[in-house]
């Protein structure tokens, strides 16, 4: 898989390296990274490089390179997570800003992460709490600080849990309080053209879990989507650690059901399990993390946050004028509000001032982004606001390239809501000392990319 992992310097020069196979040329492949590739163009285009039958995939990391080499054709994808969680774990030994001062004065540690995680250069095991249990440095400390060696009994159970079902999550944690954290983030993608109409809508969301669980608990959550699943859905499973789940488009429309494209979980949950009973079973890693992603894109069940109504731009006095008039309405329950929303009304280059008038918020012309910002801070739902604005034009003396009308830009926030109708059904917390769990669920909408053309 990898054959050598090199970090680097912003100038392409060697902090340190690792080969895991066939020893290398380690200095040949530091000159073919900067000749090649680091005084080129392709350091910012292209991560992914052949050069003298080596394959070379490198990241930047602010200001350093992570680079590894293969001699077959490894899977990019699996090498670039790799990567990126090895970063991760870096990051989280550290604890400061990483730079070159701190790659060599912490390379003993960094190295015993290289040998833990990769084996003969095949990623094996990469969760920070198994990890915090065999290393002999502490996370934060120097490369003095360690840990007082284990006893052989000890170790045994530390490689019992990392090969065992359950890598993610170490044996004897225990919380004073036992609480679980669900946040059911959506981004809504919309275009509307200049009659009103979606001309497409799709929601991408995620499940972030925060579990203060104590001891081994299995955790069971259920989604209004299930009844649109059926025997066909087909579970994929690849190397990597976000198994995917694809469903049949050939479904029978249920009432409150969520029409979902896609998912993709967490390696702890159960997919079994979920194939055959629609219920997502797992036992939660220790502290917050993303337990799956969805896309709904069947616009017909998504409820866009806002709608604009037909934007009225009409040009006036000899085209010296532009009078606009730009509604906007809220969708979702009056119960509700959105959160600093903001709309980007975009104005033609030679504007001179603008006149505008809203009933909430605050509105001003901004000439570097050539463009009216209307911000709102609380937006109650099911509710029209309006704005008009007189825009006065700069006369052109010469013939100029005629005003392309850009879209409308909106963003915001809008709080317990889901706007693909997504909503968590039930949480269920077994644990065999049958301890008493607090649980929370919270919603969020916010924007993605939501324009409409005038």
């Amino acid at each position: 898989m990898i054959d050598a992992l090199l970090i680097l310097n912003a100038r392409g020069q060697h902090l340190l390296s690792r080969s895991f196979k066939d020893r290398l040329d380690i200095r040949g492949i530091v000159t073919a990274f900067k000749t090649q590739i680091l005084t080129s163009k392709l350091v910012d285009k292209c991560p992914v490089k052949t050069i003298a039958g080596l394959s070379f995939m490198f990241i930047r990391y602010e200001d350093l390179f992570v680079l590894t080499v293969s001699r077959q054709n490894s899977n990019a994808a699996l090498v670039y997570e790799f990567m990126y969680k090895f970063l991760s774990l870096l990051a989280c030994y550290l604890t400061r800003e990483m730079s070159e001062e701190m790659i060599r004065e912490h390379a003993p540690l960094i190295y015993e992460l290289l040998d833990e995680t990769l084996d003969f250069g095949y990623p094996q095991h990469l969760e920070i709490e198994s990890l915090k249990s065999i290393l002999s440095h502490v996370p934060g400390g120097n490369e003095n600080t360690l840990i007082q060696r284990q006893s052989s009994q000890e170790i045994s159970e530390v490689l019992k849990h990392m090969t065992g079902d359950t890598p993610w999550r170490r044996h004897g944690i225990v919380h004073s309080k036992n609480q679980v954290f669900l946040d059911v983030i959506e981004n809504v993608n919309m275009l509307m053209n200049e009659k009103g109409s979606v001309l497409s809508c799709d929601v991408n969301g995620r499940i972030v879990m925060n579990s203060m669980l104590s001891g081994m608990p299995e955790c069971r959550i259920g989604l209004n989507d299930n009844k649109l699943m059926n025997q066909r859905s087909n579970v994929q499973g690849s190397n990597s650690s976000t198994p995917t789940v694809t469903l049949s488009s050939n479904l029978v429309p249920k009432k409150n059901a969520v029409y979902v494209n896609d998912f993709s979980f967490h390696q702890c949950v159960q997919l079994k399990e979920f194939q055959a009973h629609k219920t997502i079973s797992f036992v939660p890693p220790d502290g917050e993390f993303e337990l799956m992603r969805y896309r709904v894109s069947q616009s017909e069940g998504i409820i866009p946050p806002f709608r604009l109504l037909p934007p009225i731009v009409n040009e006036t006095s000899k085209n010296s004028k532009l009078e606009v008039k730009i509604t906007v309405k809220s969708m979702f329950p009056s119960r509700l509000f959105g959160r600093n929303v903001q709309l980007k009304i975009p104005c033609p280059s030679n504007t001179a001032k603008c006149q505008i008038s809203v009933p909430h918020g605050r509105a001003s012309y901004k000439a570097d982004q050539s463009c009216i910002v209307w911000i709102i801070k609380r937006f109650p739902g099911d509710t029209e606001m309006t704005l008009h604005a007189e825009i006065d034009l700069i006369a052109q003396t010469s013939e100029v390239k005629k005003w392309s009308r850009p879209p409308i830009h909106l963003n915001f926030q809008v709080p317990m809501f889901a706007a693909s109708g997504m909503h968590i059904r039930f949480l269920k917390v077994l644990e065999k000392s049958n301890y008493e769990t607090t649980k929370w669920v919270k919603y969020s909408t916010q924007t993605g990319v939501y324009e409409c053309r005038i």
